[in-house]
C-alpha cells in the first residue's frame, strides 16, 4: 500500500530531511512514525501525499510510483489519502459543515450523500452540534476535530495524520486514537506521526522510529495490536 525505496530528501541549502528511507506497510496496516522533533516526520508524510518529491529513490502509493508522476496528478492521488494536519489548515470563510464537506463536494457527490457523510464524521468526532459554527468561534481542540472529520468523511484507503492529538487533552487523545483503531479495523492503511509515546505504547501497534532523518527503528506490532 505505503513503500519507500532509498528515499531521501535534500532541501536547498544542504539540509538533508530524510536519508536513506525504507519501509512497507501492507494494505490495512497501522503505524506510528515517532521521533524528536525536526527528525523529518512532517516531511515523510508530505512526500505520500505529494506535497514534497523525494530527491532519491521512490516512493509507492496503492501501486503507483509517485517520484515517476507530474504534480499534475497530485489531486488525483490525494483524494485517495486522508490528511490531518497539525495546523487544521481550516477554511475560515466555511462553517464547520462546509469544511468537512469539502472533499466530497470536489468528488462531486450528491448533496443527500454529501449531508449523511458530514453528519457522520462529525458525530464520530463528538461535534455534530457545532456543524454550523465558524472555525474562529471554535476551540483548538474542536477546529483539530474538525480537521480530523474532514480527512476521514471520504472514507480514504489510506489515512495520514501529522501529530493529530496535539491541541488535546488526554481523553479525547484516547478517544482519537480508538477512532483510528476503528478505521483500521475496517481497512483502512493508517500512519500516524506522534510523540505521545504513552498512547504510542497502549496502542501496541508497529513503530517507526526515525532520527536525523534516518529510520532507526522499526518495532514490530505487539500480538493482538495492544489494549482496545
Amino acid at each position: 500500500m505505503i513503500r519507500f525505496e532509498h528515499v531521501s530528501k535534500r532541501y536547498p541549502g544542504g539540509i538533508n530531511a530524510l536519508t536513506d528511507i525504507n519501509f512497507e506497510l501492507v494494505q490495512g496496516e497501522m503505524a506510528f512514525l515517532t521521533g524528536h522533533s525536526g527528525a523529518g516526520k512532517s516531511t515523510l508524510l508530505r512526500l505520500i501525499l505529494m506535497l514534497e518529491q523525494a530527491t532519491r529513490g521512490q516512493v509507492l502509493v496503492e501501486g503507483r510510483n509517485l517520484s515517476r508522476l507530474s504534480m499534475r496528478t497530485a489531486p488525483r492521488i490525494r483524494q485517495r489519502i486522508g490528511m490531518i494536519f497539525q495546523d487544521h489548515k481550516l477554511l475560515r470563510d466555511k462553517t464547520v459543515f462546509d469544511n468537512v464537506a469539502l472533499p466530497l463536494m470536489i468528488a462531486g457527490l450528491r448533496y443527500a450523500d454529501i449531508r449523511k457523510r458530514v453528519r457522520a464524521a462529525l458525530d464520530k468526532v463528538g461535534l455534530l452540534q457545532r456543524e454550523r459554527a465558524w472555525p474562529l468561534a471554535l476551540s483548538g481542540g474542536e477546529q483539530q476535530r474538525v480537521g480530523i472529520a474532514r480527512a476521514i468523511v471520504g472514507m480514504p484507503p489510506v489515512l495520514l495524520a501529522d501529530e493529530p492529538t496535539g491541541n488535546l487533552d488526554p481523553e479525547l487523545s484516547a478517544s482519537l486514537f480508538q477512532l483510528f483503531r476503528e478505521l483500521n479495523s475496517l481497512g483502512v492503511t493508517v500512519l500516524i506521526a506522534s510523540h505521545d509515546l504513552a498512547l504510542i505504547r497502549r496502542m501496541g501497534q508497529r513503530v517507526l522510529v526515525l532520527s536525523g532523518g534516518s529510520l532507526i527503528d522499526d518495532i514490530p506490532a505487539l500480538e493482538g495490536g495492544g489494549a482496545a
